[in-house]
């Protein structure tokens, strides 16, 4: 599923975060940047110790904030590090540190002359976010950076892992276009 928004295309596909040849994939990282399951494992693994040095000179990282490294062996150029907040059933900032960690990855991608980049759906593993929650959060966030920013990225694209995780990002899109 795509649509258009501010002359850049939002689109929604099932699929492997490390196999997208956009120009940076985003990291569903933790504060320390030293790796660990899920997407962050993947990606680490996928793209060798390149990734992993550079985190280490780098250091930490808040939640809700944003970092880029190399991409190492991985087909994108750039990899966003970005630490999601743990869910605490939505009383304690979630959504705010949320859409803090999708801001400031669009962010780094435009500081960085990036035109296209792919996230996973942040938070919504080991961290608990519930993924209806999380993808109202993802997506009004991209849609909101892209109208406030028009022609500065060309492509956004969410790569979901599963195929019930695609469906609500489908049906959440659809909901938010008619509106």
């Amino acid at each position: 599923m795509r649509i258009e928004v501010a002359a850049a295309t939002l689109e929604l596909i099932r699929g492997d975060i490390t196999r997208q040849a956009t120009d940076a994939i985003v990291n569903a990282a933790n504060s320390a940047l030293r790796g660990g399951g899920g997407v962050d494992g993947a990606i680490h693994r996928a793209g060798g110790p390149a990734i992993m040095e550079e985190s280490r000179r780098i250091g930490r990282c808040p939640t809700g904030q944003a970092v880029i490294t190399t991409a190492g062996d991985l087909p994108a150029r750039k990899v966003i590090h970005t630490v999601g907040p743990r869910w605490r059933g939505g009383d304690s900032g979630e959504p705010a540190l949320l859409a803090g960690a999708y801001r400031r990855s669009l962010q780094l991608a435009v500081d960085n002359g990036l035109s296209s980049v792919a996230f996973p759906s942040i938070s919504t593993g080991a961290y608990g976010y519930p993924v209806e929650e999380a993808a109202r959060v993802a997506l009004r966030t991209v849609a909101q950076f892209l109208e406030q920013n028009p022609g500065s990225l060309e492509l956004v694209r969410f790569v979901l892992f599963t195929q019930d995780d695609l469906c609500i990002y489908e049906q959440t899109l659809r909901d938010m276009a008619a509106q």
